[in-house]
């Protein structure tokens, strides 16, 4: 599996932004060129590492038994394949089918745009003035609109318009998120993204929680304008300060003055509850990270990813003890090894 991982990655790979990170890193640390790109190399045949996660990670500044304990592209792959099988991933993936197999998990109404829904369609337009558009497949916020129906001539200019970005288009109610989130910042749904594994034996485990934060644009991804903050998956308190993709951190929100360190989420118990049960679902995808948000109401489920990323969970600023999440991944799986079914 690695071997064969290691092939595609290198016949992949833009050998030019490879050798400005090399560059780049030559440049902090006084090594030469060839001395980085061996390193980087043994970090990607021991632990999965490219040159993308050996920067990121600042892997050049890890021991071995450090570097061990990061989860990396590779490893991230892999307990993907582990725990996902391909023929189910779709029940995830696609925004459609997720949102009619978890709709009691949403807490908000929705509408898929087909082409043929016609009167459904008009009918959600007429009780939801200002809603979201969102591409049934897609990622890091890619393609999601917030429109206005007062910025259409009329209920079928907009239809019309809906239709035209379709197939695969699906309508939501905007979000309410509760006062004390929203004061962080309400221009965007700031989510909590809850990572969970079930294991074999059928016992579903949260191997962590991320706060994430808009800045300036209405998505709260990271990859699209956002910051995220670490969590303490037990308590729900943010542990530590923001980071945007810029490398700037925050203690506390630079739009609002609002704190981010030392935040604790309301309802934190039901939205541990709430993910756990989802996880149970689509059994066939027991790798899932979930995007939850906090309403007035309740947590309530945004979307959920069969493909967690590995990044944001182990960024340096947030690791100074530089251990990354690895052992909490083989936590599980020691626990799992001892259990029936496991």
């Amino acid at each position: 599996m690695k071997i064969k991982y290691l092939v595609q990655r290198a016949l992949k790979m833009n050998y030019r932004a490879m050798l400005e990170k090399i560059s780049s890193i030559h440049k902090k640390t006084g090594r030469s060129r060839w001395a980085v790109f061996r390193d980087m190399k043994d970090c990607a045949v021991k632990y999965g590492a490219g040159y993308m996660d050996y920067d990121l990670f600042e892997m050049y500044n890890l021991t071995p038994e450090q570097r061990d304990t990061y989860l990396t592209r590779g490893r991230n792959n892999e307990i993907v394949a582990k725990y996902n099988d391909r023929a189910h991933m779709d029940e995830l993936g696609d925004k459609i089918r997720f949102n009619t197999r978890f709709s009691s998990f949403l807490h908000r109404e929705w509408v898929p745009v087909t082409g043929d829904n016609r009167e459904e369609v008009l009918a959600f337009l007429e009780r939801n003035p200002v809603f979201m558009a969102k591409p049934s497949q897609g990622s890091c916020g890619w393609g999601i609109e917030k429109l206005k129906t007062g910025d259409f001539p009329s209920l079928e200019a907009l239809y019309a318009h809906l239709v035209r970005r379709a197939p695969r288009l699906e309508l939501e109610e905007v979000i309410v998120q509760h006062p004390a989130v929203a004061a962080i910042y309400p221009g965007s749904i700031n989510t909590v993204r809850m990572v969970t594994i079930r294991g074999k034996s059928g016992k579903a485990y949260l191997v962590t929680a991320m706060f994430r934060i808009g800045n300036g644009k209405f998505v709260d991804n990271f990859n699209s304008g956002g910051m995220v903050a670490p969590m303490d998956p037990e308590t729900g308190t943010v542990i530590d300060r923001a980071l945007d993709k810029q490398k700037n951190l925050y203690a506390s929100h630079p739009a609002t003055g609002a704190q981010i360190k030392g935040f604790t989420f309301p309802d934190w118990n039901r939205a541990r509850a709430l993910v756990m049960e989802a996880a149970q679902v689509v059994p066939e995808v027991g790798y899932v990270g979930w995007d939850v948000c906090f309403t007035p109401e309740g947590p309530c489920l945004v979307e959920g990813n069969q493909f967690p990323g590995h990044d944001i969970y182990q960024l340096p600023v947030h690791t100074p003890d530089k251990i990354g999440i690895m052992p909490r991944f083989r936590a599980i799986e020691a626990e799992e090894a001892g259990r029936p079914g496991g």
